[in-house]
């Protein structure tokens, strides 16, 4: 028997509070789980700075990226087994790519990738083809098999049905993200009948497609997937750290290249500061990696790096006001700057616009920038026909996006700010902030 088609003795089982079980019975499962690149993930939350906002959210990027394969494994074990439009032989790489399309996050997934410029999804590719665990166990299987999944992770692998499972408008990735950040968030908006989706999902040449009959679980999953953007992903308050968090970097980056001598050096960071980072450097940072830098560097003399970390670790973030990006409101933000300025405030890091922007669902636009393949409704006569075209509630936000913008300041310095008094009441009358 060969390695690809070699089973574990007993069937592994690991509890879960979303799917209640993940069942792992490939031996080539086990092995990719058992990496340290994969466990490196329970070091990485999957949610970012959310716990700052909703207390649960502290689950990790290992919980989702196990939750994603036993998703795919319900479908191609369960929904796909026996149609003629589903290939048998991409079932153990439709599976490994759902458990590892994860791993090349970093800490904090956005805000780094936001200061650092990385693409987490690189970085998977990287650890996929480099000199790594992970690319060992793949490699057992078949010389080219790590190419293949990194090539469904890239979006790029011949066969689209399989990419459709991991990377789609309506794909395993999501379907568990939302359901399990509801969960430990304590929200009620992920919430859909998942069970009804897979029960209704189909095989085709080129992609998933949803039978007529399962429109409104669809429906029910994009509107839950609406809701959770801005009542969860986007909310106010984790943009709040989130914005502290990149202006920590930023501010740690700048005084390394000043030369600055710090109390404890960054050293974990220095091939990122110089832009010459390895797969090995970028693999030894996770989360408790970034946090002890940050309970650090509270103790540092730089007043500015010394604030912000103080403000991260003990939550004590900025205030926002809304902020509509009209000609009007950025002569009052450059008008604000100078006040800071005035004030002895650094406006780079104390006064931060942040701005949200989401687009529930779209259909086919060629050419356009990030186009988005549709969900298909297969309709009982066998064509298939685009989900808005059927489906009132779709085509009312389709091709829809929503911008949020807010301006983020520090209201305790200008609370406290009494050098002087008309400073801080020209600050906060432009403000507006009470």
């Amino acid at each position: 028997m060969s390695y690809s088609e070699e089973k574990l003795d007993e069937e592994k089982v690991f509890k879960d509070p979303v799917h209640r079980y993940i069942h792992v019975k490939d031996r080539v499962i086990w092995d990719l789980i058992g990496t340290k690149e994969f466990q490196r993930l329970r070091r990485i939350r999957q949610l970012g700075t959310t716990f700052l906002t909703f207390h649960g959210a502290e689950h990790s990027r290992f919980n989702h990226s196990l939750g994603v394969y036993e998703i795919v494994r319900r479908i191609v074990d369960n929904v796909f087994i026996g149609r003629p439009e589903w290939k048998e032989n991409e079932r153990l790489l439709s599976l490994c790519a759902a458990l590892l399309h994860d791993l090349g996050h970093g800490p904090f997934s956005h805000s780094f990738e936001k200061v650092f410029h990385f693409d987490h999804e690189a970085f998977t590719q990287a650890i996929l083809l480099g000199d790594t665990e992970v690319h060992q166990v793949l490699k057992r299987v078949d010389p080219v098999f790590p190419q293949k999944v990194a090539e469904v992770i890239a979006k790029t692998y011949k066969d689209k049905q399989v990419v459709s499972l991991i990377s789609s408008q309506i794909d395993a990735d999501r379907m568990d993200y939302l359901q399990r950040d509801a969960y430990y968030t304590g929200v009620s908006y992920g919430h859909f009948d998942m069970e009804r989706i897979l029960r209704v999902m189909r095989p085709r040449e080129d992609q998933v497609v949803i039978k007529r009959s399962g429109m409104h679980a669809v429906e029910d999953y994009i509107m839950s997937r609406y809701q959770m953007y801005w009542q969860v992903y986007f909310h106010p308050v984790t943009r709040s750290a989130e914005v502290i968090l990149t202006k920590i970097l930023h501010r740690a980056k700048q005084l390394y290249q000043d030369h600055y001598k710090f109390q404890y050096p960054p050293t974990h960071f220095h091939s990122i500061f110089v832009e010459d980072v390895t797969l090995e450097d970028y693999l030894k940072l996770d989360e408790s990696v970034i946090l002890f830098y940050l309970q650090s560097w509270q103790q540092e003399e730089d007043p500015i790096l010394k604030d912000l970390c103080n403000r991260f670790v003990n939550r004590r973030l900025f205030k926002y006001i809304e902020y509509i990006p009209n000609n009007e409101q950025l002569t009052k933000l450059v008008e604000l700057r100078g006040l800071f300025l005035e004030a002895g405030i650094d406006p780079d890091y104390y006064l931060i616009l942040d701005s949200s922007s989401d687009l529930p669902y779209d259909f086919y636009r060629p050419g356009e920038e990030g186009e988005r393949v549709p969900i298909h409704l297969a309709m009982p006569n066998g064509k298939l026909k685009e989900l808005s075209r059927e489906s009132d509630i779709v085509d009312a936000i389709s091709g829809k996006r929503r911008t949020d913008h807010k301006l983020y300041f520090p209201y305790d310095f200008l609370k406290d700010f009494s050098t002087n008094p008309s400073i801080k009441k020209k600050i906060l009358s432009i403000l507006r902030y009470k």
